[in-house]
């Protein structure tokens, strides 16, 4: 038995809490933006040796955000909402803290987007607007940027990418109504550019996060993961990462997955390991915390 040492993520805040004062000085034009940029690519290469350190085996690249993860996700997806566009159209880190703030050094102010908790944590997100007949396209490359940082490093990693389903899941439509589930087909082809991307640059194991899959979702929700990971399938491994409670429940739907392993949360969630591991398929990696 072959056993890997790999982590989730990693505190990006900093020791002390370099990322906060980074990101303060530079709202108050105290700092320039390759400062704050420069802050972030310290921070980011202290805590991949860190882990290296301890023993990691794999390093999760994609954990870090300038706000939160979710907003990271938004800009990959280039899912921008009108207000916070710059004028030529282009995605910087100033969009970014026009959404999470409503404000920022460039650009027109405008109401900030709604910010809500993350599952049963004290961690908030922004929350995604969805408007209908909304167009998706790789914009925001900062994952790719990170993953090319590490690997110059010399660090073995492990790209980790919030899951489509969950992403539309977070999210909420303004405007004319409609079924935000529709815009799933829409942004599975900058999921598949962006895991054709990470092939290219030799990754082996990228960390897909699905917590939805521990929530008593509604059956089309759940009918939609396994169209989703068939269109996914096949450029990675792709290890399924669920948290924050048990999946017993959504088991069936998971294990028609065509994914390499899962990650389950034993702390919070009440499964027996045991019994989960024997109605998982033989082949898959099994990843618990």
């Amino acid at each position: 038995m072959t056993i890997i040492n790999h982590t989730l993520g990693f505190p990006r805040v900093g020791l002390r809490r370099e990322l906060k004062k980074a990101q303060e000085s530079y709202w108050a034009g105290h700092s320039t933006r390759e400062e704050l940029l420069t802050v972030g690519r310290e921070l980011r290469a202290r805590h991949w040796e860190q882990q290296k350190q301890a023993g990691v085996d794999l390093l999760p690249v994609g954990d870090f955000a300038w706000y939160d993860h979710v907003l990271t996700t938004s800009l990959l997806l280039g899912n921008v909402p009108a207000r916070h566009q710059n004028k030529d159209g282009s995605v910087d880190i100033d969009t970014l803290f026009r959404i999470g703030r409503g404000r920022a050094p460039s650009g027109e102010p405008a109401a900030a987007a709604e910010m809500t908790k993350w599952f049963n944590t004290n961690y908030h997100y922004m929350v995604p607007e969805f408007v209908k007949g909304q167009q998706f396209k790789l914009t925001w490359t900062q994952l790719l940027d990170e993953v090319d940082e590490a690997l110059a490093l010399g660090h073995k990693v492990k790209p980790v990418l919030l899951g489509p389903v969950t992403y539309l899941w977070l999210g909420k439509v303004k405007g004319q109504q409609f079924d935000r589930l529709s815009l799933l087909n829409d942004i599975l082809p900058v999921y598949q550019q962006v895991l054709a991307e990470l092939a290219k640059r030799g990754i082996e194991w990228v960390q897909i996060d699905e917590p939805a899959l521990v929530l008593e979702l509604p059956q089309a929700w759940l009918d939609a993961f396994k169209p989703a990971y068939d269109a996914l399938a096949g450029q990675l491994k792709l290890l399924l990462t669920t948290y924050f409670e048990g999946i017993a429940a959504n088991l069936d739907t998971i294990t028609a997955l065509p994914v390499q392993g899962l990650h389950v949360d034993l702390v919070h969630g009440k499964d027996d390991v045991a019994a989960l591991h024997q109605r998982l398929p033989s082949d898959w990696l099994l990843s618990a915390a």
